[in-house]
């Protein structure tokens, strides 16, 4: 059971630091795209992480012995690490390729910082 928690805790942790990336990466990047690529990037693997942790900790930690509803928990965590994975780059592309068809300028070297 020790590594089963001390997995989960590093699987939790490295989530929770790319989540952190992405908000740094917002506040600090000079433009729109290089911001949404940030956070679409770090948003989408700190997800995924902190979901893979909770999925390990329900499947060796808390399922054993349950009733089959609470054994179908992991297979939804699983689908929903699925969903992520195909939807959030999706979405960021869209949102990217809306924002230039609008005319949204890209930032360049020299340019002031927004």
């Amino acid at each position: 059971m020790v590594l089963i928690d001390a997995i989960v805790i590093i699987f939790l942790a490295a989530g929770i630091i790319f989540m952190f990336t992405g908000v740094i990466g917002l506040l600090r990047l000079p433009d729109f795209y290089t911001r949404l690529h940030a956070t679409g990037k770090c948003d989408t693997l700190g997800e995924v992480l902190i979901i893979a942790g909770l999925l390990l900790y329900h499947l060796f930690v808390y399922s054993p012995g349950a009733e089959l509803s609470v054994k179908l928990v992991p297979v939804k965590l699983l689908f929903l690490i699925i969903f992520i994975f195909l939807a959030n780059p999706t979405a960021t592309h869209a949102i990217m390729k809306a924002a230039y068809k609008t005319g949204v300028k890209p930032w360049k070297k020299g340019d002031a910082r927004m």
